[in-house]
C-alpha cells in the first residue's frame, strides 16, 4: 500500500520522482537566455519547477514575458496570479531575485522535498505538512523571519531557537545538504565542533551511549539537535532533562546527565552557558514559552528588492558580516572555532525573545 510509505503527512519521497528534473526542464529553456526575455511558456514551466504549477493557467494570462514578473509587486503576484499564499509571494520573489543578483547563493539549490527531510532531521518533523504546503525551501529558509515560522504554525519557543540554530548550521556550512551528522562515530573522540552538526537522532544515539536509552524516545518531536545544544547559551542540562521527562525527584540520573552533557559540550560552551545563566533578567528555556508576532504590513516583503543595512533584524537567523564568507562562496571551515558564531552568541539582538507572559 502507498500508505505505507507515508511520512509526516505525505510522501516526502514523491518529489523528486514526479517533479520535472532540471535536466528536462533545461531542455525547455535556453538558460543562456536572460530570464527578462523568457517566453511566457517558459515561465509557467519554471513556475512548476519552483513547486508553484498550481498558479500557471492564471500566469499564462497574464505574463508577457518574464520581464512581466521582474518589474512586478506583491500585489500583482496576488491579483492577476491568485497568490494569497503570503509564503509563495515569498518564494517567487526570493526566486526571481536570483535572477537579478550577480552572486548565486548555495542555498537555493536546496528543494521543498529537501528542507521536509531536513525538518526530521532537526527534530521537528511535526512541521513537515506546514512546510511542504508553503514550499519553503533552502533559498527561504535562509530569509524566514520570526513571522514566517508563526504562520508556519511553530509558535514554540524552543522551537524557533531550534530553527534557528539549524538555519546557521547549514550557513556555516555553506548550505551543504549533507553537513548534519546521522550516525554515530568514535563516541571517544567527539569534539564540540562535531556535535554541532549531530541530527535530532544523533543526539538520541548518544544518550543510548551514555545509558539512557528509555528516555532517548521522548526527544522525537523536541527540535533538540546538536546545533542547539552548542550553540544556544540557555540550553543545559536542566532543559535537556526536562525534555526527556526525567523526575526532579531523580537526581542522581539528572546529575548523570548532567556530567555527560558537560563532557559533550565542552569547556568553552559550558562557560558560556553559565555565564547567560548568571546574567540580570535571564529567562530559562521552558516548553511551554510561545514566540508573539511582530507587527508588519502587508509589504512586509518589499525589503527583498532593495535591502537596508538593518533588514536582517527581521530574519530568524540575520546574515552577519562573519558569515558573508558562507554565501559569497570563500573559504569557511566550520572546525576552525564552533563558537563565536554571530547569531547565536550576540544576545544583544536576539530575535526570538519575544514570548508570551514571563513568570
Amino acid at each position: 500500500m502507498p500508505t505505507e510509505f507515508k511520512r509526516g503527512g505525505f510522501r516526502a519521497t514523491a518529489g523528486p520522482r514526479l517533479a520535472r528534473t532540471p535536466e528536462s526542464a533545461r531542455a525547455t529553456r535556453d538558460m543562456t537566455v536572460p530570464f527578462s526575455k523568457w517566453t511566457t511558456e517558459q515561465v509557467c514551466g519554471w513556475l512548476e519547477d519552483c513547486g508553484l504549477g498550481h498558479y500557471v493557467n492564471l500566469t499564462r494570462q497574464w505574463v508577457v514575458s518574464g520581464q512581466t514578473l521582474l518589474l512586478a509587486t506583491p500585489q500583482q503576484f496576488e491579483k492577476e496570479m491568485g497568490i494569497k499564499h503570503p509564503l509563495h509571494r515569498k518564494k517567487l520573489q526570493l526566486a526571481l531575485r536570483s535572477f537579478t543578483s550577480k552572486a548565486m547563493e548555495k542555498s537555493s539549490e536546496l528543494d521543498h522535498i529537501w528542507v521536509t527531510r531536513w525538518l526530521d532531521d532537526i527534530g521537528l518533523p511535526q512541521y513537515k505538512d506546514q512546510f511542504h504546503e508553503s514550499r519553503v525551501d533552502g533559498k527561504m529558509l535562509q530569509y524566514l523571519t520570526v513571522n514566517d515560522l508563526l504562520f508556519l504554525k511553530v509558535t514554540s519557543q524552543l522551537h524557533h531557537l531550534s530553527i534557528k540554530c539549524a538555519i546557521h548550521v547549514l550557513h556555516v556550512n555553506k548550505f551543504n545538504p549533507h553537513c548534519l551528522r546521522r550516525r554515530p562515530g568514535d563516541e571517544n573522540k567527539t569534539s564540540p565542533s562535531e556535535v554541532v552538526q549531530w541530527s535530532n537522532h544523533r543526539v538520541m544515539e548518544w544518550l543510548r551511549s551514555v545509558d539512557l536509552a528509555e528516555y532517548a524516545p521522548n526527544l522525537r518531536g523536541s527540535g533538540v539537535h546538536g546545533g542547539l545544544i552548542i550553540l544556544e547559551p540557555r540550553f543545559s542540562s536542566e532543559t535537556l532533562a526536562m525534555l526527556l521527562n526525567i523526575p526532579p525527584q531523580k537526581t542522581l540520573l539528572r546529575r548523570h546527565l548532567a556530567t555527560n552533557f558537560n563532557n559533550l559540550v565542552g569547556l568553552q560552551a559550558q562557560q558560556e552557558k553559565r555565564e547567560y545563566a548568571n546574567t540580570s533578567g535571564h529567562t530559562p528555556l521552558t516548553t511551554t514559552a510561545k514566540v508573539r508576532p511582530k507587527k508588519l504590513g502587508f509589504t512586509n516583503f518589499s525589503h527583498l528588492r532593495k535591502r537596508r543595512p538593518d533588514d536582517s533584524a527581521d530574519y530568524i537567523c540575520p546574515v552577519e558580516a562573519e558569515a558573508s564568507p558562507v554565501l559569497n562562496g570563500t573559504p569557511h571551515h566550520t572546525q576552525a572555532g564552533f563558537r563565536g558564531l554571530s547569531p547565536m552568541t550576540d544576545r544583544n539582538s536576539e530575535r526570538v525573545d519575544h514570548v508570551g507572559p514571563r513568570s
